[in-house]
């Protein structure tokens, strides 16, 4: 797999100035006469006016503020103000490009660029102002981003996934043998996209490796996947000795492991390990889940799409089993009442990505508006906190209240009471703001 590697940043940046949306920088900015979902209650405040300072929420009062110089103010006229969206399994390269580009031998780092730039300006348009990378090359991106030379959400980055041999980061094609045995690292490998560790010692060097570079959490592969070659689902990946180690190596950094597992047995031995966050899990029993409750672990899961015409047909056949457990695993888990966050996980299909808010509206058969809204918000930054001070962004999201982060969004209409407000961005998101910057504003 030939996917995006460490990039000199001035050929980064250079690339991405046609593409950077310019952001709308003010000392203050000033939402009057705005109704307030904020992050955690059932319904909308009444109306107030609130004041950004910096990067931060100054200011929540139904008194009117003193206007000052420089001060932008944004009139509401009734619409709603919330916290941006959050999205905790996203693989911004993985998910950017086709199968088919990603092994095209004529494949240029300028493409890749363009495609994962493009996609994370896109994203940020539609409200998305927080995300977690599951996995992948993502260094380059998020150093751009944060840089403000490429439009994007803030980017919780995992960086290269890690693999057993045969695992469900081994992305090598038949042609590419051992690099234990005969010395050469897969093309995948090669481009950040994985690092294939078997034993303690090259699972702490692959750990240490993605935290030297900004990694706020570290994803593992526990058990087959359904997008890759050579593990069948059912499988369990690494042993716990191994699992262990990347355990440990990431909480001698403040950080958790995540992992990728679907079945009852490795999970089970993931969490005797010390994981803190199961990313799927479709494929789970209530004893489990029930573990999984006792142990406060975080079941970090998605509504997957149906198969398409588009998927390869073994890809299809796998994740049939998949897709049947993840309509019983909602309302079980929601029973349960375990720390559940939503996630979308598209790989490989770009044109998904468009779909990416509509894929909200999927929760309502198992929650009601209010529940959705304050998963993918609230719910959804309290995962992200689990990084600690990995965080690369210290402060309060997922919330409006005094002090917090100003990632916001100002939407026409209230999305408690008709939530597929959420899945027309374009329309209805008449203002998006990340980080105090308004960068996208409709109402002036």
């Amino acid at each position: 797999m030939f996917l995006l590697k460490s990039i000199p940043s001035i050929i980064f940046t250079c690339f991405f100035l046609s593409l950077l949306a310019q952001a709308q920088d003010s000392a203050n900015i000033l939402f009057e006469n705005v109704r307030v979902f904020d992050g955690k209650s059932n319904n909308l405040s009444g109306p107030v006016n609130v004041l950004i300072e910096g990067n931060k929420i100054r200011s929540i009062s139904t008194a009117p503020i003193p206007t000052a110089d420089g001060m932008t103010k944004i009139q509401g006229n009734g619409k709603t103000l919330m916290p941006g969206l959050i999205d905790v399994h996203v693989h911004m390269a993985f998910g950017a490009l086709t199968m088919r580009e990603m092994m095209s031998p004529m494949l240029s780092e300028g493409l890749i660029m363009e495609k994962v730039g493009g996609n994370a300006e896109r994203m940020l348009m539609r409200g998305f102002t927080s995300v977690r990378d599951a996995g992948g090359p993502i260094f380059p991106l998020k150093t751009g981003i944060d840089a403000g030379k490429v439009s994007g959400p803030r980017i919780w980055p995992s960086g290269a996934t890690i693999s057993q041999t045969a695992g469900h980061g081994d992305f090598r094609t038949p042609d590419e043998r051992s690099r234990r045995f005969f010395g050469e690292p897969s093309r995948a490998e090669r481009f950040n996209a994985t690092f294939i560790a078997d034993g303690r010692d090259e699972i702490l060097t692959a750990v240490r490796e993605n935290l030297r570079f900004g990694a706020s959490q570290i994803k593992l592969m526990a058990g087959g996947g359904t997008s890759s070659a050579y593990d069948p689902v059912d499988v369990t990946q690494y042993t716990f000795d191994e699992m262990r180690a990347a355990v440990e190596a990431a909480e001698d950094w403040g950080t958790y492991v995540m992992v990728h597992a679907y079945t009852p047995r490795a999970v089970q031995r993931a969490i005797k390990a010390g994981v803190k966050c199961v990313e799927h899990g479709q494929m789970l029993d209530e004893k489990t889940l029930r573990l999984m409750k006792r142990k406060d672990i975080w079941l970090s899961t998605q509504n997957l799409v149906e198969s398409t015409p588009d998927m390869d047909p073994q890809r299809v056949e796998k994740r049939k089993p998949v897709i049947e457990g993840q309509a019983k695993l909602w309302p079980i888990a929601k029973k349960m009442k375990l720390k559940i966050a939503w996630g979308t996980d598209f790989l490989f299909e770009p044109e998904l990505n468009e779909q990416q808010n509509a894929y909200i509206l999927k929760l309502q058969q198992w929650f009601t508006n209010a529940e959705i809204l304050k998963m993918v918000t609230y719910d959804n930054a309290e995962l992200l906190q689990l990084s600690g001070l990995r965080s690369p962004y210290p402060g309060k999201l997922g919330v409006v209240e005094e002090g917090a982060l100003a990632d916001l969004i100002l939407v026409d209409g209230d999305p408690l009471a008709d939530l597929s407000l959420i899945a027309n961005p374009a329309e209805k998101f008449v203002v998006i703001m990340k980080d105090g910057k308004v960068y996208k504003n409709l109402v002036q």
